[in-house]
């Protein structure tokens, strides 16, 4: 199964490879591309599909190893564990609040926007 992400990705200088492979195989997971217990593409699959060294691939996915979204099945490759949709959204609900939604704020504050003018905003992003 190939990476709905990885069709047209583009890293960029902000961030390190690997960690924007992780991320990609987060989306997938997040997307449906991957499910609970299922095998995502081999590190060789990976590095060719984007281009990239394999230790690259190795690094990224061993960052989801270690965060318990992916596991080793000897022999046979990475899988996604079963809870790891979970584990992803609550990470990223974490640093939505703590990193966006903070920034968000001091720049509305600089702005002198009410809570009621960001709520409207959103509502009309929301629409578009």
């Amino acid at each position: 199964m190939l990476s709905g992400e990885a069709m047209n990705v583009t890293f960029d200088d902000k961030q390190p490879i690997f960690q924007q492979v992780a991320h990609i195989i987060e989306d997938d997971i997040l997307n449906g591309t991957y499910r609970e217990d299922e095998q995502i593409l081999s590190v060789a699959q990976f590095s060719q599909l984007f281009q990239i060294n394999p230790a690259t691939v190795v690094k990224g996915i061993g960052l989801l190893v270690n965060e318990g979204i992916l596991y080793k099945k000897r022999g046979l490759g990475m899988y996604v564990s079963p809870d790891a949709k979970q584990k992803i959204q609550n990470q990223r609900r974490d640093r939505f609040y703590k990193e966006l939604l903070s920034d968000l704020l001091c720049e509305a504050d600089k702005l002198e926007l009410t809570t009621e003018d960001i709520i409207n905003m959103i509502k009309q992003l929301r629409k578009e």
